[in-house]
């Protein structure tokens, strides 16, 4: 006979997008107060891992079809660019870039390559954490 876990399936549910609001709450606050892409990343990594706890990694891979060795080879590689691309302006490597432009909606906003930066680390702690928890599940 199969549980009915329909209460913590539910809560799950609501937890993992909260969990995952303040995961971004938390990248973008990174640029001028604590946070970023390292906290960020680890955040939506566990609520990630909840839906592995909750429901069985088949289901959720089925849900949610990615390679996270992939994510996290690509979020290193996002990173190294962004930090690199100084280098071909006679920077520092990881110096930023930033400048303030008039976007439709949102007004005077500033637009940094730091935010690329936590882009790549974000997806290469995505990635390294979630394929962590999932060859540990797989040890028999």
């Amino acid at each position: 006979m199969k549980p009915n876990d329909v209460i913590l399936h539910s809560v799950t549910k609501v937890a993992v997008f909260i969990i995952l609001t303040f995961s971004i709450y938390l990248f973008f606050g990174g640029h001028h107060n604590p946070g970023g892409g390292f906290i960020g990343g680890l955040s939506v990594a566990s609520g990630l891992v909840l839906l592995y706890l909750t429901f069985d990694i088949e289901t959720v891979r089925r849900n949610i079809p990615v390679d996270f060795k992939k994510v996290a080879a690509f979020g290193v590689l996002i990173a190294i660019f962004t930090g690199a691309s100084s280098l071909l302006f006679d920077k520092p490597f990881l110096n930023q870039a930033f400048g303030y432009f008039n976007l439709p909606i949102f007004g005077k906003t500033e637009l940094a390559t730091a935010v690329l930066f936590d882009v790549g680390v974000a997806l290469a702690v995505i990635g390294t954490a979630v394929t962590i928890i999932l060859s540990i599940s797989e040890d028999g």
